[in-house]
Formats: C-alpha cells, structure tokens, sequence
C-alpha cells in the first residue's frame, strides 16, 4: 500500500508542475500598486477549470503526503 502511495504522490507532483506552468501569468506589476489591475480580473472558463483540476490534484498530494509522512499506511 505504501508503494502505490508513493507512485501516486510521484504522479502528482508531477503533473502539479505540469499544471502549474500551464496557468497564465498574473504578475500585476506597477499596475498593482493603484488597483488598476483589478479592471480586467476576469477568468475564462479554461481557467477556472485548470484551477479546479490543480486545487484537486494539490490536495490528493497533501493527502498522500500526509499519510507517508506520518507512517499511517505501511
């Protein structure tokens, strides 16, 4: 059990890296400064769904960690 653990937490790293350069840049610059950032905030679709699949492989990762970490499974 603890193998196929440790395959999974592999997987997701990885494809965390993966997912993570895949995000559009949102580096607001001087343009942070006086909110001007702000007037065009909004998200596509696409990207809301590339948040969902990141924050649910994030969290199986954190999961599987956890459980290695701590010796839970063996």
């Amino acid at each position: 059990m603890a193998n196929t653990l440790w395959y999974i937490s592999t997987f997701c790293a990885i494809f965390l890296i993966i997912l993570i350069l895949m995000h559009s840049p949102k580096g607001d610059g001087i343009g942070g400064i006086g909110g001007a950032s702000h007037i065009f905030a909004s998200q596509k679709s696409a990207e809301k769904g590339l948040n969902k699949v990141t924050g649910i492989i994030c969290a199986i990762f954190i999961i599987c960690t956890f459980l290695i970490g701590f010796g839970i499974i063996k």
